[in-house]
């Protein structure tokens, strides 16, 4: 496929989000060709208003959710509405940690799911996908009438970014996400306003002191996940753009030339070793449920902060206090002189979802997902997992639980102060291993700053230089 330069900013109008992209041009990995041929084996039926994508309403249709903090309860909703509108229609949920595992090689072979949640560590590489014409364009589902009115199209039922994040060169749209994700740092409003007395620091000056509060009291002002050291990035990648404002971002995503060696790089790294050698983090959750042990400690009140998504209310409800009032809250600033604002948010949005090329029931997949973005099923996702969908106005009047109520909120105060990683979504060897593992050897002691900074831009620069790599150039 050939580049397609698109504006990033003219794009950020478009969408009326600063930091969503319609993605310029498709990266070229590597992976295992497509198989099962070339002949279009998907069943049809007969297009009406009734059924705008022509699915065939005996076929079976089945679907792979990722089973992690969203669990499969929300999926199954969906699969419900499908069945009682094609009773004769059988809709095979099956849930799993392992997407890619239990479903890359059935893509292979040429016999895939209708619909697969690709989300998790163990998810499929998206622009792989969509190099080997493996994932299905989506297009035809964003310009049916939405569920609950015909003169409006699904793709205007979203809020920014939606499309934007599932574009991978010309207008086609590969995967589609279903929650409105925000990032940050999480805390409990009871114990910093209650038991240490304290505002949430704006500054990291302010951090410190608070970490420093907390320690008096016995209590670590940080934890996180050591097993996935990578959910650090979920309260660092803020803090890049505060420093180093947009154009470290940018920076980042186009693979530029000591992009990771920069000022604000090192001053983000270095505000978090000034952590970790005053001994305010809580350590020692390596195992695989690394996030879960963290977590719970977390709710726990043995630490005050912890780098999180949005999915973390519902994930960590079992262990949540009633009145521990959970709450996101932005990154402090470096700096007085720092780019962007206190309020910068990391709010992609989140839990992608396709449709494989060779689906028997690509239409049934399709109509499947037109369901799952009705208001009546983003409310009952939201009701399920406390997270906010990404369906405009769906919860608005509804009663919010507080970490849902504390995202819209940062949302709001962050206006266009939002930033998306894309090189996480064009380039996720970086990362889902290079960041991993260079942040959990500088989280362990065992790397100083600029180490960990040339580690990573290593990694870069050898993306940047791999010749099976096609780079998504900047405009």
């Amino acid at each position: 496929m050939g580049t397609t330069n698109v504006d990033r900013r003219d794009v950020m109008k478009r969408a009326t989000a600063a930091g969503l992209l319609a993605v310029p041009a498709l990266g070229s990995l590597t992976s295992c060709a497509t198989g099962g041929g070339e002949e279009d084996k998907a069943e049809k039926g007969k297009k009406s208003a009734d059924n705008p994508l022509a699915v065939k309403k005996d076929a079976e249709l089945q679907a792979y959710i990722f089973n992690g903090g969203y669990d499969d309860k929300y999926a199954r909703y969906v699969s419900d509405i499908y069945e009682k509108k094609y009773p004769d229609a059988k809709v095979d949920q099956k849930k799993t940690e392992k997407i890619a595992t239990q479903t890359q090689p059935r893509i292979v072979k040429g016999d895939p799911p209708d619909v697969i949640n690709n989300s998790g560590a163990d998810n499929m590489n998206i622009l792989s996908l969509v190099q080997n014409k493996q994932a299905a364009d989506v297009s035809e589902l964003l310009d049916a009438p939405s569920w609950d009115d015909p003169d409006v199209k699904v793709r205007d039922t979203f809020v920014p970014g939606v499309v934007e994040m599932g574009q991978f060169g010309s207008d086609a749209v590969y995967q589609l996400n279903v929650a409105q994700t925000v990032y940050g740092i999480w805390y409990s409003d009871t114990m910093l306003s209650k038991t240490l007395e304290v505002e949430y620091p704006k500054t990291w000056d302010e951090m410190l002191a608070v970490c420093k509060t907390a320690k008096k009291k016995g209590v670590h002002g940080w934890t996180y996940p050591a097993g996935h050291p990578r959910y650090m990035f979920f309260s660092m990648y803020a803090m890049f753009g505060q420093a180093g404002g947009r154009k470290q971002l940018e920076a980042m995503d186009y693979l530029e030339p000591n992009a990771w060696k920069s000022d604000a790089v090192k001053a983000v790294f270095e505000a978090y070793e000034e952590l970790l050698a005053k001994k305010y983090v809580l350590e020692g959750f390596d195992g695989e449920k690394a996030h879960i042990e963290a977590q719970t400690a977390w709710t726990k009140g043995k630490a005050v902060f912890i780098p999180d998504g949005s999915w973390v209310e519902n994930e960590a409800k079992p262990t949540t206090p009633k009145d521990f009032e959970m709450r996101v809250g932005a990154t402090p600033s470096l700096d007085k002189g720092d780019a962007m604002p206190f309020g910068t948010l990391y709010a992609p949005p989140g839990e992608p979802f396709l449709i494989p090329e060779k689906a028997k029931n690509k239409q049934g997949g399709m109509e499947w997902m037109r369901m799952m973005y009705s208001k009546k099923a983003a409310q009952n996702f939201f009701r399920e997992v406390s997270s906010m969908p990404v369906v405009k106005g769906a919860i608005d009047g509804l009663d919010l639980p507080p970490g849902v109520a504390s995202s819209q909120k940062a949302i709001k105060a962050a206006g266009d102060d939002i930033v998306i990683a894309f090189f996480k979504e064009w380039y996720t060897a970086l990362w889902n291993e290079e960041f991993n593992n260079v942040v959990g050897s500088f989280m362990n002691g065992d790397s100083s700053v600029k180490e960990a900074m040339n580690t990573m831009q290593k990694a870069a620069d050898r993306v940047a230089k791999d010749p099976d790599v096609h780079k998504i150039k900047k405009a």
